[in-house]
């Protein structure tokens, strides 16, 4: 009997989870960033999600078809700068089980940026246009909460247009001498007429002209991942349809509150809003690399 407890001890100590099988790739996150977690396939353990306060994020295979897992924890540009907990949520031989990490948000140190448009894009009076706001951004809510089973992407993103970056994300945004918000995407130069391409696969998910944004496509990319283009003039695509990387989905232009033509280019992870361009280096450096 005590020979049968110590191999059964034995063999559950082989099998208890071990934090150094999950990688995180920076410690340190600024607010509006992603942080990406992998995770070392364990013996016996079944990984589930990952929660940061009351927010829980689903973990995936990665793209390369390993026998690794992927998360994406984003944080908003609201986030406190201060220690996250991250609860890694697992099965061990069918009992739900949890282990915790810490990660820092650090301040991403935005600067400012003054845009003096027209007044009806910053304070719009009419209850029409109040509601149509209104309605666009529950429309867009409802689809980025909308979370893809399975991953479209097959290769590293790339970029909507090969263009002089005129604005990054994170700005904090002063219309007309009142302060509003912060700029949450990039912007590309794009004189009205430039071809916009999808930065990865994916499934069109709204195709819309918009009071703020303009000619609207957002593309999702699965398991949480949507990229948005903004002030478009013209569409190549429509809701629903399946897209590749570099396909044309129309063309730039000065739709909604713009103060001249560009594109705007933004992401949404699980409904946060994050920079773009630090999602794009994160993903291809550490899970699309070899693809």
């Amino acid at each position: 009997m005590r020979v049968f407890f110590i191999l059964v001890f034995f063999i559950s100590s082989l099998m208890a989870f071990d934090i150094s099988k999950v990688i995180v790739f920076e410690n340190k996150v600024a607010n509006g960033k992603t942080a990406l977690l992998e995770f070392l396939p364990q013996k016996g353990i079944t990984y589930e999600s990952v929660s940061v306060g009351k927010k829980s994020f689903d973990i995936f295979d990665t793209p390369n078809r390993s026998e690794k897992k992927y998360a994406l924890i984003p944080f908003s540009y609201y986030a406190k700068r201060e220690d996250k907990t991250l609860s890694i949520h697992y099965k061990e031989r069918a009992k739900e089980k949890t282990e915790t990490l810490l990660l820092k948000v650090v301040d991403g140190r935005y600067a400012k940026e003054e845009i003096v448009v027209s007044d009806k894009k910053v304070n719009p009076k009419s209850k029409e246009v109040k509601d149509r706001i209104a309605k666009e951004y529950a429309q867009a809510m409802k689809i980025y909460s909308t979370i893809t089973p399975k991953s479209y992407i097959t290769k590293p993103f790339i970029v909507p247009l090969d263009s002089k970056i005129t604005s990054d994300f994170g700005k904090i945004r002063i219309y007309n001498g009142s302060l509003k918000g912060y700029h949450s995407g990039t912007d590309f130069r794009a004189p009205v007429g430039t071809p916009i391409i999808a930065s990865n696969d994916a499934r069109v998910a709204l195709v819309k002209r918009r009071f703020y944004s303009g000619g609207t496509v957002l593309l999702d990319h699965g398991e949480g991942i949507y990229t948005c283009y903004f002030h478009m003039s013209a569409f190549n695509v429509k809701e629903g349809e399946l897209v590749k990387r570099g396909q044309q989905l129309g063309l730039s232009g000065k739709s909604g509150r713009v103060t001249g033509p560009h594109l705007h280019f933004s992401a949404r992870i699980n409904t946060i809003q994050v920079d773009p361009m630090q999602l794009i280096e994160l993903l291809n450096k550490n899970l699309l690399s070899g693809k």
